[in-house]
């Protein structure tokens, strides 16, 4: 039996820091109001250039680095994000293109910030059914291109970043033990983005109504999350066998600071025991789980045989749970040299463009 080992892992936030004395500037609110209510001092906003796709790929790239697997060998990319690139082409489709991973499938997949926990489910479950022998899972978001920074409810939550996992399979028993899925669609107005599908068509109305940003109904969504968080963190304990004394660290989505402490006292543990880092970078929705493991094993909080809980929470409503028995990567694997692999990704593309622009001008002539 396959095993879906993580082998690799790689994160990538913008530069810029916006604190809560910037957003002081901009919306009525302050440092401490902030701080008390969410847990939150600053978060990353992405700069003029950057997208989801763009902070996806260098994570992509980061975490490859680390297996020590060329890009070449994936089976299958899949993006979770609640900010794609586009509607169509995924940004799966364009991190593939972009890291040279020519020999893999690639898709978006929209559980909000729950995401990252179903991607991840996902394939591991296709490498232990033998579909696949490696997978990238990455969370990406551009969220500070979809808040409404006049409403100050929504616009101190959120910033942008992207974490990657490498799975891989191995007959070696550990990497993902359990995981668990769980959706209620009758909370699905409680945080939304109105207009911008096939329900409200984009038009002047939907813009000028403000729906093409994320409205929510905080005190609902945080009820919620409370009641879910140390309730799907104990299932996916109790499908992997494991107590709560066999598990070395919980990584929880990164929402807010008071729920997270919920889920502490529901699991009767001290916040030793919790990652925690969005007071330095906010809700990065389906990239705050892998961008808190990414400075877990930093920062030695996870180490080679550690049990741990990634639980997380969102849109959907969605909420889900994974218990992860940590590897890195194979000891068999040799470094890569990145940069070449990018390079000559580039130069794929661009020769396939050319080419089917060629196609087309003969094509045309026939037709």
């Amino acid at each position: 039996m396959a095993y879906a080992h993580v082998t690799g892992w790689g994160m990538a936030v913008p530069e810029k820091v916006m604190t809560n004395d910037d957003l002081a500037k901009i919306v009525e609110t302050n440092d401490a109001w902030i701080r008390e209510r969410t847990g939150i001092a600053e978060r990353r906003i992405a700069a003029k250039g950057q997208t989801t796709a763009s902070l996806a790929t260098e994570a992509a790239i980061n975490a490859l680095r680390v297996a020590k697997l060329p890009p070449n060998e994936l089976d299958l990319i899949i993006v979770a994000t609640s900010s794609p690139e586009h509607l169509f082409p995924s940004t799966a489709s364009l991190v593939q293109d972009r890291i040279g991973a020519d020999h893999a499938g690639a898709f978006d997949l929209s559980a909000a910030c729950t995401g990252f926990i179903y991607a991840l489910s996902m394939a591991s479950q296709s490498i232990r059914a033998g579909a696949i022998k490696s997978a990238l899972i990455i969370g990406s978001e551009t969220l500070s291109r979809l808040v409404n920074w006049n409403d100050r409810t929504t616009c101190i939550l959120f910033g942008d970043g992207a974490g990657a996992f490498v799975l891989q399979a191995s007959e070696n028993p550990g990497g993902v033990l359990s995981s668990v899925l769980r959706s209620d669609g009758s909370g699905g107005d409680l945080l939304n983005i109105p207009a911008g599908g096939s329900a409200k068509p984009a038009s002047q109305a939907t813009i000028d109504a403000g729906q093409h940003f994320i409205h929510m109904n905080g005190n609902e969504v945080f009820r919620f999350a409370t009641r879910v968080m140390a309730a799907a963190s104990k299932e996916a304990m109790d499908k992997a066998n494991l107590n709560v004394e066999d598990v070395a660290l919980i990584v929880p989505h990164q929402a807010n600071l008071r729920i997270i402490q919920a889920a502490a006292r529901g699991l009767k543990l001290p916040m030793e025991r919790f990652m925690v880092n969005i007071d330095r970078y906010g809700n990065t929705s389906t990239a705050s789980i892998p961008i808190a493991v990414c400075e877990a094993v930093e920062e030695g909080l996870l180490t080679r045989g550690d049990n741990s809980v990634l639980v997380g929470f969102g849109a959907g409503l969605t909420w889900g749970s994974l218990a992860l028995q940590w590897t890195g990567p194979f000891e068999q694997a040799e470094p890569i040299r990145m940069r070449r692999y990018t390079r000559f990704a580039w130069l794929r593309s661009l020769m396939r463009r050319i080419w089917r622009r060629i196609e087309g001008l003969f094509w045309g002539r026939r037709g």
